[in-house]
């Protein structure tokens, strides 16, 4: 009988060094890396995102990376389809595909199913939309926290449009986000391993103070520039640029716009540790000697 497709992945804090995980996988085992970050899916987004440069790109075979553009409209919704389209296509000819990134909701609705939660009317939509406005955003945070602790500790506090989902569904049916975030598993046609990347919070911090410096070095700054123009579109609701369209508008300098984009960018990884914890299926190892640790893990757990 034949065995599952089998799904490693690999989760952790944003410059923890998934990606160069991912790639040593990839080559160990001979298989196809899908990306699971979601911003990384778009084009027009490679400095500020992380994207892997062309070295790494030609290294092994990588999928749902910069191939949509920030003016299309792609949801997790999309990313799972596509996702398991992919999956079933490696099957035929590989037994094991990598799936690495740090959005940890895209990675949920591959491994368990997107969860399928109520209508909602318009109406409650509308008027959620309306009090956000007229009582920003901070009552937003407040209304959530107060609904749905469960589900605020874990969210972007700063991204609107997730909160606003969450109160929705939240008003139209009595049912929590999280609850019904909880509900039973979808059956997958794989196996998976999931292999948390980790370091001491100081390290952590430290790399991603060298990346944002390394990302200014590369032109992010002039990345950013060309994107301003679109700056509305939810796809650069995003660290890196955001502080610095502040920038450019003369509304903060550029030593506050780096200052605030490392602080920003620690705060993220704290929201992506605080979402991983919850998840016991995560083997977590040390980030500095995680490929040979990995192996070892991949090949004597029982799943494998």
């Amino acid at each position: 009988m034949k065995q599952p497709h089998q799904i490693i992945v690999i989760v952790g804090p944003t410059a923890i060094g998934k990606t160069k995980l991912a790639i040593e996988l990839a080559c160990h085992y001979r298989c196809n890396i899908i990306s699971a970050d979601s911003r990384q899916f778009y084009k027009e987004m490679t400095i500020g995102t992380a994207v892997p440069d062309e070295e790494e790109l030609s290294a092994a075979p990588h999928f749902l990376i910069q191939h949509k553009s920030i003016h299309e409209n792609y949801t997790v919704g999309d990313f799972e389809r596509e996702a398991l389209t992919l999956i079933d296509e490696f099957s035929a000819k590989t037994n094991k595909t990598i799936v690495v990134g740090g959005s940890g909701l895209y990675i949920n609705a591959l491994l368990y199913g997107l969860d399928e939660f109520p209508q909602v009317p318009e109406v409650i939509r509308t008027e959620l939309n309306e009090m956000v406005k007229d009582r920003g955003i901070q009552w937003l945070q407040s209304e959530l926290n107060r609904v749905d602790p469960d589900y605020y500790s874990q969210v972007d506090s700063r991204n609107p449009q997730r909160m606003i989902r969450a109160l929705e569904i939240y008003r139209a049916s009595g049912l929590t986000f999280s609850s019904l975030r909880r509900a039973k598993t979808k059956q997958r046609p794989f196996s998976f391993q999931i292999i948390g990347l980790t370091a001491p919070r100081p390290i952590i911090y430290e790399r991603i103070n060298l990346r944002v410096d390394k990302m200014l070095e590369e032109g992010l700054i002039d990345e950013a520039k060309r994107l301003w123009p679109h700056k509305k579109l939810n796809a650069l609701n995003t660290v890196g640029y955001k502080e610095l369209f502040n920038f450019f508008e003369h509304k903060i300098d550029l030593v506050q716009a780096t200052e605030l984009i490392k602080q920003n960018t620690r705060r993220f990884s704290k929201r992506q540790m605080t979402w991983f914890k919850k998840n016991r299926d995560i083997k977590w190892l040390a980030y500095d000697n995680a490929l040979e640790e990995s192996i070892r893990y991949i090949q004597t757990t029982n799943q494998f």
